[in-house]
């Protein structure tokens, strides 16, 4: 499982990315806790990090079932792609909130491959 457990590395390095980015905006733009509005630049810095908190609950549970099912090196390859997909979301979000679509379409139909996919290929073992 060594690749599901690099791609889950590699998510849950951009989250803390994500997380670190939020408590230097706080900073910077005078928000301090636990106001999460106030300053637009702000607020599309926490809704990131918040964003993909969510994003992870599917995301997580997914690669592991996908990767212990169907294929680590897949898992893993897909794993990857979701995180890049993460950090577009998040260059797009940063620049301008309404241009956000790619990255996130792109986040959660990795998630969704990898679910149905792990979903199908754990129903299979079992039969």
């Amino acid at each position: 499982m060594r690749f599901t457990v690099l791609a889950t590395f590699a998510a849950l390095v951009a989250y803390i990315w994500f997380l670190l980015k939020v408590a230097r905006a706080r900073q910077q733009f005078g928000v301090e806790a636990p106001k999460t509005t106030g300053n637009a630049d702000f607020e599309r810095i926490f809704r990131v990090q918040q964003n993909t908190v969510e994003q992870l609950v599917l995301f997580l549970p997914s690669l592991w079932l996908f990767g212990f099912y169907v294929s680590d090196a897949i898992a893993g390859l897909l794993g990857l792609c979701w995180t890049a997909s993460r950090v577009l979301y998040a260059s797009e979000y940063y620049a301008d909130a309404k241009k956000r679509g790619p990255g996130a379409a792109l986040t959660f139909l990795i998630g969704i491959v990898l679910l149905v996919g792990g979903t199908i290929g754990a129903l299979l073992r079992m039969g």
